[in-house]
C-alpha cells in the first residue's frame, strides 16, 4: 500500500498518537524508533503494519522490511514525519497490537521468579516509561498499571522506556482486587512504598514480591496501603522532601535485586 496524501487510514494512525480512547478501542499503538521496533519484534508482540517514509533506506529497515511483520505501507516524506515526530522521517514506524488486560497473564511472563511492579495511579506517560526500563533493567517480570492514569501506551511512555515495555508483562486494572487476589492464591507478599515505612534495607524483598509504587504527588492510595505485608521507605539527606516516584521505583527495584543475589 502507499499513502502519498491524507485519507481515513493516515488519520486513523495519527489519532493513536494523542488519543488513548481510540489506542485502546481498537487495541494498537505506534511504536516509533529503531529500538523500541526492534525490542517489540524480539519479545514477540504482534505487528499490525510497518509504514515506511518513500524513499528512505537502511540496512535495518530493508531487513524488517523484508520479514513477515505485518501489512507494509509507503507513506509520503511529510505524513511520515507527522507519525514518527521527527521532521527528517524516521526510517519506520510500527503499529503494534496492544495486549489483553486480564491478571491471568501474569503468570505466563517470560521471567516468572522476578518480582511485579505496580504504579498506582501515575500521572505522567513518561514516568511509567522510566519505571518500565528499571523494571525490565532489575529483572522484573511485570508492570502493572492501576486506577486512574497515564497510558502505559501513550508515545511518550514507549519512547522513555527505550523498548523495555515490550520485554515486560503489561497491564492495566482499575484497582488493587484483582492483583491483590492474584498476588495472595499464588504466594506473592505486597511491599508498598512511604515515607513513613520501614527502612528499605530491613524489608524482605526475595521470594514472590509485589513492589508498589504510589502516585507522583499523593502516595499510595488507602487501597493498596490496606493490602500491604509491609512497607519500604528509603532514606534521604539534603533539602529534598520527595524523589520522582520512577526514581523510587528504581532505587526498590535495585534492592530487590540486591537481595535476591
Amino acid at each position: 500500500m502507499r499513502i502519498t496524501r491524507e485519507n481515513a487510514r493516515f488519520q486513523q494512525w495519527e489519532a493513536l498518537l494523542t488519543n488513548r480512547s481510540k489506542r485502546h478501542r481498537n487495541r494498537e499503538f505506534l511504536v516509533q524508533g529503531v529500538r523500541p521496533i526492534t525490542r517489540a519484534v524480539e519479545e514477540g508482540w504482534t505487528v499490525r503494519a510497518l509504514l515506511r517514509a518513500d524513499g528512505t533506506t537502511s540496512t535495518w529497515a530493508d531487513d524488517l522490511w523484508a520479514s513477515d511483520e505485518g501489512e507494509r505501507v509507503v507513506v509520503s516524506p511529510d505524513l511520515h514525519a507527522r507519525l514518527s515526530g521527527k521532521e527528517d522521517g524516521a526510517e519506520l514506524v510500527a503499529v503494534v497490537e496492544m495486549p489483553e488486560d486480564g491478571v491471568e497473564r501474569l503468570s505466563d511472563s517470560s521471567r516468572p521468579y522476578g518480582p511485579i511492579v505496580v504504579f498506582d495511579r501515575p500521572t505522567s506517560p513518561g514516568n511509567i516509561g522510566t519505571l518500565a526500563r528499571s523494571a525490565d533493567a532489575f529483572g522484573a517480570s511485570a508492570l502493572v498499571v492501576t486506577g486512574h492514569a497515564a497510558d502505559p501506551y501513550d508515545p511518550q511512555a514507549v519512547r522513555a522506556s527505550t523498548g523495555s515495555l515490550f520485554a515486560l508483562t503489561v497491564l492495566r486494572v482499575p484497582g488493587p482486587g484483582p492483583v491483590v487476589e492474584w498476588a495472595q492464591a499464588h504466594g506473592y507478599r505486597i511491599i508498598g512504598t512511604d515515607e513513613e515505612g520501614s527502612a528499605l534495607a530491613d524489608v524482605d524483598l526475595s521470594g514472590r514480591v509485589v513492589l508498589v509504587v504510589g502516585n507522583e504527588t499523593h502516595g499510595l492510595s488507602s487501597g493498596w496501603r490496606a493490602v500491604c505485608d509491609d512497607v519500604a521507605s528509603i532514606s534521604m539527606v539534603g533539602s529534598a522532601s520527595s524523589l520522582n516516584a520512577a526514581v523510587a521505583g528504581s532505587i526498590i527495584l535495585h534492592e530487590a535485586l540486591r537481595q535476591r543475589g
